[in-house]
């Protein structure tokens, strides 16, 4: 991914450098369990421990002669490790992939800790806005279109709890990648005793594959970008939102335009959700990656390496960019402004049309057969928006035709917003209880 939406902590951890750190870990453990098994001498493992890691443009000079990342990885360590016949033994007993599925373990393990965490962030950020605007009017839309109305906590609130499952999602993702193989060329441990396995992937805080072939099966690494893909989309619904609402016609909401920020480089008064079409965009990249991963599940017989050059940058790709959405959707929360009252004005701008399912209601429990309110109502919603004239006066006047008397009192309690969120206790006493 591009530095532009490459965050530290997470472009650290998909560093070539890092991914070397990773390659010496692993092997260095390896080389002690099979010293203390007996199995390679004891004094190889201080020199290779001592050795430090291959830097990428080392690597890199050997591979473009061996064609072979791992090889080329031995070569340069081997470089660093003084007396290099140490070096002899590191590898010992494994095949490329025992490292490879190993140390990706490792990184998916560590990228999907700042994911959890960032979207810790994000529930927070959405639960504090929610409950600031448990109150806050403004109609609800449905089709785009003016339905009933609503509380703006309400439509946040949906969003938090929707954040909350991708994370816990990634928690359970995280348990399905982090699982390791030590177990030689073709999963049979030909040349390397489970024991070691063992060991050294409780030592990583990974868990052996329950049967490997030369990799451990993809349908785990699948999960994990589909439950990223599902985590930009929920990032995504956020910024929609925003995105509709900052429109002119609309002008209810408005994300964070910083001192000195430009919006067009002609039109000196554009103000552009330019935030909310990013995490839109970006959400596309993360989606588009869960086919090309999921198709890494079907290898010829015990392995080819179709799979290995799509993780490379899926992988990678997936874990930064789902953290820079998690990122720059808290902050377009965190500093959202909302202007309530152009949600009430809003609210009020199609003349009491928003009220027709409770005048329904109200005139089924009056009386009428619910086809007869119905048509009577919708009748009068016609008539409102091919006028312009108020509802309740449209009715009046549908009703008066047809001989049927209407409860004024009722119906003014029936056009009262407040009534339509009162029963939204419950969901925020959810909400305030959510961490």
């Amino acid at each position: 991914m591009i530095g532009r939406y490459t965050l530290p902590e997470m472009g650290r951890v998909w560093s070539e450098a890092h991914k070397y750190e990773l390659w010496c870990q692993v092997e260095t453990l390896v080389l002690a369990a099979q010293a203390e098994a007996g199995t390679v001498p004891a004094d190889a493992v201080a020199p290779v421990r001592a050795a430090a890691p291959p830097t990428p443009q080392a690597v890199a000079t050997y591979e473009a002669v061996t064609g072979h990342d791992v090889i080329a990885f031995l070569s340069a360590w081997a470089d660093n490790t003084s007396p290099r016949e140490a070096a002899a033994f590191v590898h010992f007993g494994m095949t490329s992939s025992d490292l490879l599925d190993t140390a990706l373990a490792l990184q998916l393990a560590e990228a999907t800790d700042l994911l959890v965490a960032r979207a810790t962030s994000l529930v927070a950020a959405l639960r504090e806005h929610a409950l600031a605007h448990s109150g806050t009017l403004r109609v609800g839309r449905t089709h785009g279109i003016h339905a009933e109305p609503d509380v703006w906590g309400h439509r946040v609130a949906d969003f938090a709890f929707a954040v909350a499952r991708c994370r816990d999602r990634l928690t359970r993702a995280r348990a399905a990648v982090a699982v390791g193989k030590l177990s030689g060329p073709v999963g049979t441990y030909s040349n390397i005793d489970p024991a070691i396995e063992a060991a050294v992937l409780a030592l990583l805080g990974l868990r052996p594959a329950e049967v490997a072939s030369q990799v451990v099966f993809r349908d785990g690494i699948a999960e994990w970008v589909s439950t990223l893909a599902l985590t930009a989309t929920a990032c995504e619904a956020v910024a929609l939102e925003v995105r509709h609402s900052q429109r002119t016609e609309v002008a209810e909401l408005a994300e964070p335009f910083g001192t000195g920020q430009k919006g067009s480089s002609a039109m000196p008064h554009k103000r552009n959700p330019i935030r909310s079409e990013r995490i839109c965009g970006l959400a596309r990249l993360v989606r588009g990656y869960v086919t090309p991963v999921t198709e890494g599940m079907a290898l010829w017989h015990e392995r080819d390496i179709s799979h290995s050059s799509v993780e490379r940058v899926a992988l990678p790709d997936a874990a930064i960019v789902t953290d820079y959405l998690l990122h720059l959707t808290t902050g377009v929360i965190e500093g959202l402004a909302v202007d309530a009252a152009r949600m009430r004005a809003n609210l009020e701008s199609t003349g009491g049309l928003i009220y027709t399912s409770g005048v329904l209601l109200q005139l089924v429990t009056a009386g009428l057969s619910r086809e007869d309110a119905y048509a009577l109502v919708q009748a009068a919603a016609m008539d409102t928006w091919q006028t312009g004239a108020s509802f309740r006066e449209t009715l009046r006047t549908r009703a008066a035709a047809q001989g049927q008397p209407l409860d004024e009192a009722a119906l003014d309690e029936v056009c009262r917003p407040e009534r339509y969120v009162e029963r939204l206790g419950p969901v925020f006493s959810r909400l305030r209880a959510l961490s």
